[in-house]
């Protein structure tokens, strides 16, 4: 994918392909995000405000996203609440429905309420993730109750709680539980295509399905896309990666 995109247009098309370029050229990113004169009138493919589109949009959709799975994972393992075994029954039974049975109900209430071709009608669908809640249950329950305990007893409330001892205790599964909301959002396709409507709203993978559309037989500018639309997730997920491992880890057992 890297190579094809510093490859002069049409190399891509020889048979058979070259695994090198034989003359390296960043013609393909030129044109891809640097906005030009053509016969007159300004033009461009949006791949810029669409990245920045996109890394806002995933941005606000982790940081909302935490705010709300994370206190409810916590609260379905540790607090006692009426109806909450009912509940969590009622969240596991929801992970075998597709998302995509609600996206008309959903596109028809955004459009009630005004949320159509808006971020926040990006953002909102996905920020109480069922699996999320349950991935951060399943790592507080690991946390022995007698330090709960401990701390109510000298006179610690339950925010106190939260914040100075559980959210330490799973600091990499929140990492986690961020970067899977993040690529989510960042990846995420059909939702918006569905509810954007004004390309300068577009998110990434929008954009450049549309630019699919008109240079499919264009290899080497697609891959060149394809590389800006990979490249922020590369950034954001090796420096996290041992946080992630962990998570991971962390998360998949009890005790």
């Amino acid at each position: 994918m890297v190579t094809v995109s510093f490859m002069p247009r049409g190399s891509s098309s020889q048979v058979p392909v070259p695994f090198w370029p034989d003359r390296w050229s960043i013609e393909n990113y030129y044109e891809l995000l640097v906005r030009r004169q053509f016969e007159g009138a300004w033009f461009d493919y949006r791949i810029l405000p669409a990245l920045i589109n996109s890394i806002g949009v995933a941005a606000i959709a982790t940081l909302l996203g935490l705010l709300l799975t994370v206190p409810a994972g916590y609260a379905f393992a540790k607090l006692r609440f009426r109806g909450r075994e009912r509940l969590l029954k009622l969240l596991i039974a929801a992970l075998v429905v597709p998302g995509q049975v609600a996206m008309l109900p959903l596109f028809l209430m955004f459009k009630q309420l005004g949320l159509v071709n808006s971020y926040a009608g990006v953002i909102l669908p996905g920020l109480a993730g069922v699996f999320a809640v349950l991935f951060v249950r399943q790592a507080v329950l690991a946390i022995p109750d007698e330090m709960l305990d401990a701390a109510r007893i000298d006179g610690a409330g339950e925010g106190r709680i939260f914040v100075s001892i559980v959210l330490p205790l799973i600091a990499p599964i929140t990492v986690t539980l961020a970067l899977f909301i993040f690529l989510g959002s960042w990846n995420d396709f059909l939702w918006p295509l569905i509810i954007l409507s004004d390309q300068e709203r577009y998110t990434l993978p929008v954009a450049v399905a549309a630019i699919m559309r008109e240079h499919a037989a264009d290899g080497e500018l697609m891959m060149a896309a394809s590389v800006v639309t990979t490249l922020p997730v590369l950034l954001i997920f090796l420096p996290l990666q041992r946080f992630y491992i962990g998570g991971l880890l962390g998360g998949s057992v009890k005790g």
